[in-house]
């Protein structure tokens, strides 16, 4: 996991190189919750380094390290989760003003869970490990497609949001579906 996180961050730091390619830093909230469930939304975090990579004055490769709080609640229950993300996003930016550009992007990202906890009537347990000779409540790997729309002022500011849908149902032993959705909204600068 360290060598991957490792080779990640300087891959990232590589095409910055190039005259083509810039980085970012955001962060932000999240709005999350787990599908075909009775859970209501959880409001966490969401902060990130990004690059773009430029192809034409239109289209760009966007992709980045993000680390985000997801989870959710129920009167009694509640499931916090962090993630590390990694999104791969076609992005297409058009200019709509001087020094404004309107950001259009959309692809797969792929999140492995760092930790997090589950708390229930006073009680307490990581969701990522065994408890009580049960499985984890929550798997640990996710992935599925994330969406989003933002604006790019003078060319340094970024104004992102940002959803994503899981492909991956996420919590263990159970008969239905769930999986992770999440909304962002984050805010950024470029160097």
């Amino acid at each position: 996991m360290r060598k991957f996180l490792l080779s990640a961050m300087l891959g990232m730091f590589a095409l910055a190189g190039f005259s083509q390619t810039s980085l970012n830093v955001k962060a932000g909230m999240s709005m999350t919750n787990i599908t075909d469930s009775e859970m209501d939304m959880k409001v966490g975090y969401t902060v990130g380094l990004g690059v773009d990579y430029q192809f034409t004055n239109t289209w760009y490769l966007q992709s980045g390290l993000n680390f985000t709080g997801k989870g959710a609640k129920l009167s009694g229950l509640k499931v916090k989760s962090h993630y590390m993300e990694i999104p791969v996003l076609a992005a297409a930016k058009f200019d709509i003003a001087d020094n404004m550009k309107f950001v259009v992007n959309a692809g797969p990202y792929v999140a492995v869970g760092l930790g997090g906890k589950a708390e229930f009537e006073g009680e307490s347990f990581k969701v990522f490990k065994e408890y009580d000779n049960k499985d984890a409540l929550l798997k640990r790997f996710d992935m599925g497609i994330q969406y989003g729309v933002g604006l790019e002022l003078s060319n340094r500011y970024l104004i992102n949001l940002s959803g994503q849908y899981g492909f991956i149902d996420t919590v263990n032993n159970t008969t239905k579906s769930p999986k992770n959705i999440a909304f962002l909204i984050s805010l950024g600068y470029r160097f």
